[in-house]
């Protein structure tokens, strides 16, 4: 037998064996695993950001009463108070300092703030990149789910290794990486990989490696 024929099994088997240990490579997480919860983690009140729109009710004060975007610059201008700061603060805060303002004309105002078409700063939101077919970054909603950012993105690629997918989060002021198994999720139906996000959560999902 020929050097070139007793060389040939021996590539054979290393074929092989590559078929059958990459794909348990592409599906298995990188990073420890999060748990799947029946409850959500306890998110952080929510922080107004440039493009929120916020309502700002006076009580007994109709004329008072507006709703007004947060402009790029993160402040907001409504009757009696110009240009006083939104951005980076919670409904809350907004409407104390409302008042403040307010109180130089309007006798112990009382003042609500409601936000609606939410944006959020780009520290609160959820950010999607890689393999979904639509990446892009995602108000965070309260108990929003994997699932939840998956249907918002329109899914995976042909092309996303799913089940490598990470989730990038700062815990306790540490920036931390966590497996989550975005096919058995999404192909599969297995709700056990469904975990919970929170704001500034990065999704990554990296693209397969055949």
């Amino acid at each position: 037998m020929s050097l070139v024929a007793r060389r040939i099994p021996a590539a054979l088997v290393l074929l092989i064996g590559a078929v059958f240990l990459l794909p348990a490579c592409t599906t298995t997480p990188s990073y420890p695993e999060l748990p799947a919860t029946a409850a959500g983690p306890v998110a952080p009140d929510y922080i107004i950001g440039p493009g929120d729109n916020v309502n700002i009710f006076v009580w007994q004060q109709p004329d008072l009463s507006v709703t007004v975007p947060v402009r790029p610059d993160g402040r907001i201008t409504t009757p009696l108070a110009e240009d006083v700061a939104a951005a980076g603060k919670t409904p809350t805060q907004l409407a104390r300092d409302m008042e403040r303002v307010l109180s130089e004309y309007v006798r112990d105002p009382v003042v609500t703030v409601i936000v609606s078409g939410i944006v959020g700063p780009y520290s609160q939101q959820v950010r999607v990149i890689g393999q979904a077919a639509d990446p892009q970054a995602i108000p965070y909603r309260e108990n929003m789910t994997a699932l939840d950012v998956m249907i918002a993105v329109r899914g995976l690629t042909d092309f996303a290794a799913g089940n490598r997918a990470s989730i990038v989060r700062v815990v306790d002021g540490e920036t931390k990486q966590f497996g989550v198994r975005l096919d058995d999720l999404v192909k599969r139906g297995d709700i056990s990989a469904n975990v919970h996000m929170l704001p500034g959560d990065i999704l990554v999902i990296p693209e397969t490696w055949f």
